[in-house]
């Protein structure tokens, strides 16, 4: 019977084993899927967090934008609230407190988080994760506020791992494929020409800001008779200018036109951004109040109106827009939570804030 029968070996391992090894793998399924979920973050550029305590780990973005990340905060620069109420800590017998003289010792990595008052690096916290090497800089912060020498003791000598991150941070900065570079490295006619051309464009999109007019038309073909005001406006100016006409719309190479709709976007984000960043700099140490409205958009979608209210340098009540916000819900907790990054963001202080005032008696 055995020459046809093969006969059953018995497993010596328990059934109980066999479901705890199911079990363990199925846990590591499932770890392997949150951290390939959170590995694979939407980046929205333009709303980076400015505060390290509320960003998250480079590691965690898809490994296809943490570059460009690395890239936008680099260009931003560290975060350094000059005008912040610094809290004062208490050491013993004496309170301290986090000096802003040392922005000037080290103003290009040194950064200050308001939500953890702490001191980090910048430079640390893009690249050195990917050395294994952490310290107070790039983990929980900096706060030992007597032992100001810890500062210069991370940065250490040439070979530290301080050192080893600016070079990385300035690698990224120059390195061949990056556009400014790209640009340079084009002829004098092609850099004249493209700036030439995109000078045009932003002039086109300042003009139809201005006047709170649409870009896009329903119909922008070669053929259409009303292409939208953009590229009509952009006509009429190669029209008046011949240095224009030769240089746009048909007779540019068709990868570098600079009329797209992501192009028109870029713009107005752009000029957004600047004009935000003018606000905020005509604030300056002022005290302000905020003013926010809830309200939605023809998708339904809840948004916030933002609006900052302060008294400038010739004693003028000034009152700005600076932005609608998407929210999740209207509760107060929601809008908080919106107000907070919206602060981040733009490097707003709160210690600043003085008012408040909110068109729904329930979110007050």
């Amino acid at each position: 019977m055995e020459r046809y029968f093969k006969r059953k070996v018995e497993s010596t391992i328990p059934i109980e084993e066999h479901v705890q090894s199911a079990k363990k793998s199925n846990v590591e399924i499932r770890r392997n899927v949150e951290n390939s979920e959170k590995s694979n973050l939407e980046v929205n550029l333009a709303e980076l967090p400015t505060d390290l305590g509320l960003r998250i780990p480079i590691m965690n973005y898809h490994a296809n934008d943490q570059d460009e990340v690395r890239r936008r905060y680099m260009l931003k620069g560290p975060c350094q609230p000059h005008s912040h109420v610094f809290p004062l800590t208490q050491f013993g017998s004496k309170s301290r407190r986090f000096n802003p003289a040392w922005f000037k010792e080290y103003p290009t990595w040194l950064e200050y988080s308001i939500a953890k008052d702490a001191a980090f690096c910048l430079c640390c916290y893009l690249y050195k994760q990917n050395i294994g090497e952490h310290d107070s800089f790039v983990s929980k912060g900096f706060s030992n506020w007597k032992k100001k020498e810890k500062i210069q003791i991370h940065v250490g000598g040439p070979d530290s791992a301080h050192n080893y991150a600016w070079n990385k941070c300035s690698i990224l900065m120059n390195q061949k494929q990056h556009i400014v570079t790209f640009l340079h490295n084009q002829s004098n006619k092609d850099q004249v020409e493209y700036r030439i051309r995109l000078g045009a464009s932003v002039d086109c999109a300042r003009f139809l800001l201005r006047q709170g007019l649409p870009f896009r038309g329903h119909d922008e073909s070669s053929s259409s008779s009303s292409q939208g005001n953009f590229l009509e406006l952009l006509k009429f100016m190669g029209n008046l200018k011949q240095e224009i006409k030769d240089v746009t719309l048909e007779n540019a190479p068709k990868n570098a036109k600079l009329i797209s709709s992501d192009i028109q976007k870029d713009i107005i984000n752009a000029a957004a951004t600047k004009t935000i960043n003018m606000i905020v700099k005509d604030i300056g140490d002022a005290l302000f109040s905020i003013l926010v409205d809830e309200s939605s958009d023809i998708s339904m979608k809840e948004q916030m109106a933002v609006v900052l209210r302060y008294v400038d340098k010739k004693g003028c009540v000034i009152e700005r827009f600076v932005g609608l916000e998407h929210v999740t819900s209207t509760i107060a907790i929601s809008l908080k939570a919106t107000i907070d990054r919206l602060f981040s963001r733009y490097g707003l202080s709160i210690a600043r804030l003085r008012g408040q005032g909110y068109d729904g008696a329930r979110t007050v």
